[in-house]
């Protein structure tokens, strides 16, 4: 189809972007309502975790076939299928009365949802032109990155204002405009019923990714490779990968071609996607806990100071889709790249006692660094990539996203735990009975490591101390992980302006 024929293109833009919102605010929109869901399906506190883990692994592992279940049954076909399921799902969330009602649940709202986010990218890259794709990939990232943000402030207002249950309600007015409107104005593709599906390949590559998740979310409560557990997830992630790759480069027909990777532009930019998934949800993961438990924020102060970095992500997003039609796409994302390494610098500096506008201007740059990268990145990865692969492309960009994401919290999550030890253990040395700053004045009798409440107030203080450390730490090996991809930078060709059909 020719791209100044497509008819109703702002409303198959709006409907895409309802769709791509409502599957990123659902990664995390239900964390805060846990809490709420523990008591109201009894369980316990780790039981609860698998509404999240059963919907993240169903979502990983769905991400990848979206290519070729496209291409098998028409793309309109698999998104108002996909988006109905979805729709429905979160409906059913919210009814669930018990956790195996709930977990069946998520893993079918995962399922249906693994698809919408690829879909909308893939829709959107063949209804623009090239010199127009900058503009449309703003107005989807901003699905993309305001949803995983946003998503805890909103579950936390209807959580506390109405039910947990409105958590998943919310969808349903969403998802059935969109559905309404991609029904009567998304063009229909012919649909290819000769494919066969690659369950060889489907099967390891689930194994794999499925895993490699459970090892991600269970490690840190498992004490990593002390357990039997998470050793025998890491051996079947690594055994499933392995397979994975040896199919697709042997197989006659694998549902991942591996034509995909030759072209130097997408794959560098999914490994520099994956290395901004990696930044994208850990920053925030850490920054919420930070506000509440060392800075003493409220929980409704502490969202309202992470707000910023939204912001800072919608403007950039739409001076980005501006600027993508006069700059080289490279230039934005190295500028992007260091303006987001400086916030994590500025961040590695702070202590509880950050005044409120270094606070605000720093996740600002940060959420608009955000934006400036992963807008053209977007438009980049997909310029030479061969038209009949987006489908593919898309659905891997997003799983490597996802994978990023994973990584990052948990990485961060447990080099916190871990430098928090190390440093405790450095302040704690020097902390003996014999110590003369202990033994006078308010510190000897307030501190006494003598008297058990003494040590109690001087363990807490020290342990207080650690965790500032351990926090500056983590962002500053976030830091070198956002450098990192700069040197992906020369290995990307400007995209053609050249519209293609």
């Amino acid at each position: 189809m020719a791209f100044d024929v497509v008819p109703h293109r702002a409303l198959i833009t709006g409907c895409t972007m309802v769709a791509t919102l409502m599957q990123a605010l659902d990664s995390t929109i239900a964390n805060v309502a846990l809490p709420y869901m523990q008591g109201s399906l009894s369980t316990t506190s780790d039981q609860i975790t698998w509404v999240l883990t059963s919907y993240v692994i169903a979502a990983a592992i769905m991400t990848a076939p979206v290519g070729w279940l496209a291409a098998r049954f028409g793309r309109k076909n698999l998104f108002l299928v996909c988006l109905t399921g979805f729709t429905v799902t979160s409906m059913l969330c919210g009814a669930a009365q018990s956790l195996e009602q709930m977990v069946l649940f998520r893993l079918a709202q995962g399922m249906c949802g693994a698809a919408l986010v690829p879909l909308s990218q893939a829709t959107l890259l063949d209804i623009y032109p090239m010199e127009r794709r900058a503009s449309a990939m703003a107005i989807w990232g901003i699905g993309v990155m305001i949803g995983p943000i946003l998503g805890p402030t909103l579950g936390g207002y209807l959580t506390e204002y109405w039910n947990w249950r409105w958590v998943f309600y919310v969808n349903l007015p969403f998802g059935v405009l969109a559905i309404a409107g991609l029904l009567v104005f998304m063009p229909k593709e012919n649909a290819n019923a000769t494919m066969r599906f690659d369950w060889t390949g489907f099967a390891v590559l689930a194994l794999a990714i499925g895993s490699f998740q459970l090892m991600l979310d269970r490690g840190q409560d498992r004490d990593w490779f002390t357990s039997r557990e998470i050793i025998t997830e890491a051996v079947l992630a690594g055994l499933g990968l392995y397979l994975f790759i040896v199919h697709m480069f042997t197989a006659a027909n694998p549902f991942l071609p591996p034509s995909i990777f030759r072209d130097r532009n997408f794959t560098a930019g999914v490994l520099m996607m994956f290395a901004i998934g990696m930044v994208l949800l850990a920053t925030s993961a850490l920054l919420a806990p930070y506000l509440q438990n060392l800075a003493n924020y409220p929980v409704k102060t502490a969202g309202l100071a992470m707000a910023p970095r939204g912001i800072g992500t919608m403007v950039a997003m739409m001076i980005a889709g501006r600027l993508g039609t006069r700059f080289d796409q490279r230039t934005l994302i190295g500028a992007g790249l260091l303006l987001l390494s400086w916030s994590l610098y500025d961040m590695s500096l702070w202590t509880p006692d950050v005044s409120e506008h270094r606070l605000v201007v720093t996740i600002l740059v940060q959420g608009f660094a955000m934006g400036i990268v992963f807008n053209p990145l977007s438009v980049i990865a997909f310029a030479t990539l061969a038209p009949n692969l987006r489908g593919d492309g898309t659905a891997l960009l997003s799983l490597f996203r996802n994978i990023g994401a994973a990584i990052g919290v948990s990485v961060t999550s447990f080099s916190l735990a871990q430098l928090t030890q190390v440093s405790h253990a450095a302040l704690a040395a020097p902390v003996t009975p014999f110590n003369h700053l202990l033994q006078g004045g308010a510190a000897g009798h307030f501190l006494n490591p003598a008297t058990a409440a003494g040590a109690g107030l001087l363990d807490a203080t020290i342990h207080r101390q650690a965790l500032i450390i351990a926090y500056n730490d983590d962002y500053r090996l976030m830091m070198v992980a956002t450098l990192a991809p700069l040197l992906l930078l020369p290995l990307m060709r400007r995209g053609r302006r050249a519209a293609m059909t």
